[in-house]
């Protein structure tokens, strides 16, 4: 059996250090991990920017020193203006939903792909000092082996794969051509409070209101060969933190537990921290998921960065905060659509609106 609950080591002092950046902008602000990313940076005597295309609640902009900017990150006007004398840029923001991007891969594109390349490009011609960009573990797409180092090959199986891919890849061509002050970071499956059920299509809150609503957990796969890296939000807060502290230019790391647990161990976990059996049902109708998803995250730990939050404290905290009956999750897997000959009608302004964090 896997390790789904063992407990992190010790803790570095400097581990989520950061360097004393004045004005600090964080795209996708108003989104999960955005928001989660404001709270850590917002103190006296820091300027944070939310850059959103969302106005983010009360709990964000009544922090110290937080403002909010609404920009459309696909125009490059509204990007410089956004980043005006900012230090430091943490670039969440984009379509995080892979059945989006099967749904609607052009909007996709553009919401990932193209908006990445306008960061990049303002970052350069206003001088900024540090970019991070959080990209995705999905652009290994099916794994070869496991667990996945950083030159693992890449080759994504859905759209928004490939439009983060192509996130990556245009921000370290400027750092090679321009010296772009970049650092990557490929997130495996984050959870944790904030998340929109709505949205979020992560097993961890999947898993946890199904069973605080007393209903089947669902999984769609193979309940054992499915294994994936739970990374708690807080944590991955902590490690763009350290990207932004000590990360290599020009480098990748993989932002993960390093700890590998299938459908099965969670759903036993969920059932711990409820204090009730949980029952799962599987359905085996599609078997495109059903690999393992793990990271290796030596280069992180390289920095001094351990994780803090267990998946066992992480499930008791978010099941306390969600209580009983929470809002089913309504989000689907889709891999494919269907073809059906028509011509795809174009983008609703709802879906260009719509901007979610990665």
């Amino acid at each position: 059996m896997h390790p789904v609950l063992a407990a992190p080591g010790a803790l570095p002092a400097h581990d989520d250090a950061l360097p004393e950046y004045a004005e600090v902008t964080v795209t996708g602000g108003a989104g999960f991990v955005g928001r989660h990313l404001v709270r850590a940076l917002a103190r006296p005597g820091r300027k944070v920017t939310v850059v959103d295309i969302t106005t983010p609640g009360e709990d964000i902009t009544a922090l110290p020193g937080v403002r909010h900017v609404r920009a459309d990150l696909r125009d490059y006007g509204e990007t410089l203006l956004a980043f005006r004398d900012t230090e430091a840029v943490f670039h969440l923001a984009g379509n995080a939903s892979g059945t989006l991007s099967v749904e609607s891969p052009r909007h996709d594109f553009q919401l990932n792909a193209l908006a990445t390349c306008n960061v990049g490009n303002a970052c350069l011609e206003l001088g900024t000092q540090r970019l991070v960009y959080l990209s995705s573990a999905i652009v290994y797409g099916t794994p070869r082996h496991s667990p996945i180092r950083e030159d693992h090959p890449t080759g994504p199986f859905l759209p928004y794969g490939a439009s983060k891919l192509s996130g990556e890849l245009t921000l370290r061509s400027l750092h090679e051509t321009a010296g772009l002050p970049v650092v990557i970071g490929r997130s495996f499956v984050v959870y944790g409070p904030g998340e929109d059920p709505s949205r979020a299509g992560g097993e961890v809150s999947q898993f946890l209101r199904w069973q605080l609503n007393e209903r089947p957990i669902l999984v769609v796969g193979d309940i054992d060969r499915k294994t994936r890296d739970f990374i708690h939000v807080e944590d991955l807060c902590r490690a763009l933190l350290a990207l932004a502290a000590r990360g290599t230019q020009g480098g990748v790391y993989n932002l993960g537990s390093g700890t590998e647990v299938s459908m099965r161990e969670l759903a036993d976990a969920v059932a711990e921290a409820t204090g009730r059996p949980a029952l799962l049902e599987a359905d085996k109708s599609s078997l495109e998921d059903s690999f393992s998803l793990v990271a290796d995250i030596s280069a992180l730990t390289g920095l001094g960065f351990v994780p803090r939050v267990p998946l066992r404290d992480g499930l008791a905290r978010l099941a306390a905060e969600l209580g009983p009956f929470p809002q089913l999750p309504t989000t689907t897997a889709v891999f494919r659509r269907e073809r059906t000959g028509e011509r795809p009608l174009p983008d609703s302004p709802a879906q260009r609106e719509q901007v979610v964090p990665c």
